[in-house]
């Protein structure tokens, strides 16, 4: 890993630190959503369905209304049982992705190894652009860059082509 980018890693305490007032809702939500569905931490799908609802950007990155409905319907039924499969489970997908790390050395607390390398990927992409504050599009080229990852199977099961949403907002296809 570069130096200036395990510097920028190591620099935040939380993951919450240098996020856009939208990135900051979005991450707020997702833990308010694995709270209430009682999961032990916060995952891809939970931060992809608080991505959609909270910034509208990210939300209009999506092929049409039809394809958000979609995307919005499966993360509601993750919540009243579908994701039922997933509570009382880590979710990590072997992400290349770098995990921020919190003070235990494990990964970020309160985030799955994925969510916790997601974050970390929106926060390279703002690097890429010379941004020191991460955008809801950073979060959502990082979720579709990770294939294996919960946010990646919700995307999958609602018809999302990863590779076209990618394309919409700037990130290269060959990193999907």
């Amino acid at each position: 890993m570069p130096a200036a980018r395990r510097a920028g890693l190591e620099r935040r305490a939380e993951p919450e630190d240098g996020l856009t007032p939208e990135l900051l809702a979005t991450v707020t939500g997702a833990r308010r959503r694995a709270l209430r569905d009682g999961d032990r931490q916060i995952d891809t799908a939970h931060l992809l369905h608080s991505l959609v609802e909270a910034d509208p950007e990210a939300a209009a990155a999506f092929d049409g209304d039809h394809r958000l409905a979609r995307v919005l319907g499966y993360l509601v039924q993750r919540s009243i049982g579908y994701g039922l499969r997933w509570q009382r489970s880590v979710e990590d997908t072997g992400s290349a992705l770098p995990v921020v790390r919190g003070a235990s050395g494990n990964g970020a607390d309160g985030w799955s190894p994925a969510a916790a390398a997601a974050l970390a990927g929106a926060f390279e992409r703002a690097a890429r652009r010379g941004d020191r504050r991460a955008r809801g599009l950073d979060l959502l080229a990082a979720l579709t860059a990770d294939p294996d990852s919960r946010a990646a199977e919700v995307l999958r099961r609602a018809g999302v082509d990863r590779a076209a949403l990618a394309a919409r907002i700037g990130e290269p296809s060959q990193q999907v």
